[in-house]
């Protein structure tokens, strides 16, 4: 084999250089740089992922409202404002359904669209809040986007509300509450469907749909 003149080696070595050096220069999808640009310095979640999710306002208190029961004293943010809630005072009055859940739960992703359409199908006679038991509210909105379910929520990262009603630590729960504040029952297991869940309202809460 002949071996390459000196100028062809360098020839070839400064082509390298340039080759290196363009590949070291080249714009990446998703890199450092542009994660820079898009990721909000404050940890703050962008109004475009909340836009998109959609979800519906949390109740708000009544004036003079105070709440009772063991969610007193528990202040979530609002998934659809990153508002906190005053979620005794807010819930009381009025019957509620309490879904526990996470991003990552794949029965969750299953029963959340049924809880919309028991929602829809209720009206005001029970409120229906989810509780995402997980700190990671960006995935929380975009799974939300992507099952096309818009219920009010409140972000829950150290699962205090699991916590304060005794549930299990598994997901999804079900709480159902009763206007007083009070605890009704605790339902561990996958609703499967909208009568599912308007038959254990009924016979629980005594809300019949």
């Amino acid at each position: 084999m002949s071996r390459l003149s000196v100028s062809a080696r360098l020839a070839l070595a400064a082509l390298i250089t340039v080759v290196a050096l363009a590949v070291a220069l080249w714009p990446r999808e998703g890199g450092r740089d542009s994660a820079e640009r898009t990721a909000p310095s404050d940890g703050a979640i962008p109004a475009q992922l909340r836009e998109e999710a959609a979800s519906a306002p949390c109740p708000r208190p009544a004036d003079g409202g105070v709440g009772q029961g063991p969610l007193a004293g528990l202040t979530p943010v609002c998934l659809a404002d990153g508002v906190p809630v005053d979620l005794a005072a807010a819930l009381a009055g009025k019957p509620a359904l309490l879904n526990l859940w996470a991003y990552w739960c794949g029965p969750c992703a299953q029963e959340l669209p049924h809880l919309q359409d028991f929602a829809d199908r209720a009206g005001a006679a029970i409120t229906v809040l989810t509780v995402h038991s997980d700190p990671d509210e960006a995935k929380a909105l975009s799974r939300l986007a992507g099952l096309d379910v818009r219920l009010p929520g409140v972000l829950d990262p150290d699962a205090r509300v699991r916590s304060a009603v005794g549930a299990p630590a598994v997901l999804p729960i079900s709480v159902l509450l009763r206007a007083d504040g009070s605890v009704a029952e605790v339902v561990v297991r996958t609703f499967t469907g909208v009568d599912d869940i308007a038959n254990t309202v009924d016979r629980v809460l005594g809300v019949r749909m």
